[in-house]
């Protein structure tokens, strides 16, 4: 019955230093509990030792993990939809935060992260034409975006190192497609109507200026013209006037043929004269 004792307590010793150690190994930390609430956190790889059966220990892993994020749709700078895959490397930074955030659940940690990095990301792929980027420097694009991302990651515990591109494709359902190549025809179109309305507001703006040229040219024509044919009827006046001084009779003469011409131009003139005017005695015959 003694011995039966003693076996008792020892077993009973050995199993409540067993429920009092616990081990914390390289790359991991450790959080304790006492009922449920959190006293200790952060604990550092070690033999560690807890209260038996009011406190429990659990152990996370602090070392690099690749998370699978969830492919995402962006559009590149030519409007051209594309489906990026990409893996996030990144480790527990703080496991009280990572605690609260997630409930120590490694996928949820994940479901938050994805929208975050997501987000960052859209910006840069937004900007980049398709060609930049599936063979462009992929480094300098998660580069610029790491630091916003590590901030939003802080509330969740998580420190991101790095973001690996995976793969970048069209996507496949027609649906998508269509919506593509429909949203790409408004925008060629929008296009088309804004440089047909250009081209028509210049056509106007060279028309009238056209028009104004027109006017003034012919403005000044007429001048001209007016200035020239005024300047030959007085050159004309000046010059039947030196003729008509330096012989009358032959000048009267002239202007009646001249009368007489303009007065038969047609064909159709009559005209009756006295068989002694002097006009007649140029038609008379010299037997």
């Amino acid at each position: 019955m003694r011995i039966s004792l003693l076996v008792g307590i020892a077993v009973a010793l050995l199993l409540g230093l067993m429920g009092s150690i616990y081990v914390v190994r390289e790359g991991e930390t450790a959080m304790v509990f006492n009922l449920g609430r959190v006293v200790r956190t952060d604990i550092k790889p070690g033999l560690r030792f807890k209260l038996p059966l009011v406190e429990s220990a659990r152990v996370f892993d602090t070392k690099l993990q690749v998370l699978e994020m969830t492919p995402a749709r962006y559009f590149t700078s030519e409007q051209k939809d594309v489906l990026v895959d990409f893996i996030a490397i990144g480790y527990i930074e703080d496991v009280g935060a990572f605690y609260r955030a997630t409930g120590g659940v490694d996928s949820v940690a994940t479901d938050r992260l994805s929208p975050i990095i997501t987000s960052s990301l859209r910006n840069e792929i937004n900007s980049r034409t398709l060609r930049q980027l599936v063979s462009g420097d992929r480094n300098e694009l998660i580069a610029k975006q790491l630091t916003a991302i590590n901030q939003d990651a802080k509330a969740l515990g998580m420190r991101i190192v790095d973001i690996r591109l995976k793969q970048v494709d069209l996507p496949t359902d027609n649906d998508v497609l269509q919506n593509v190549y429909e949203r790409m025809s408004a925008q060629r179109r929008q296009e088309a109507s804004r440089l047909r309305a250009e081209g028509e507001e210049q056509a106007r703006t060279i028309r009238a200026q056209a028009d104004r040229d027109q006017t003034v040219l012919v403005a000044e024509a007429e001048r001209d013209a007016q200035k020239l044919r005024g300047e030959g009827d007085a050159e004309a006046a000046r010059i039947y006037g030196a003729a008509a001084n330096r012989d009358p009779a032959f000048y009267a003469f002239q202007r009646s043929l001249e009368a007489y011409r303009n007065s038969f131009a047609d064909g159709q003139g009559v005209i009756v004269l006295d068989k002694d005017d002097p006009f007649l005695q140029y038609l008379k015959s010299d037997r």
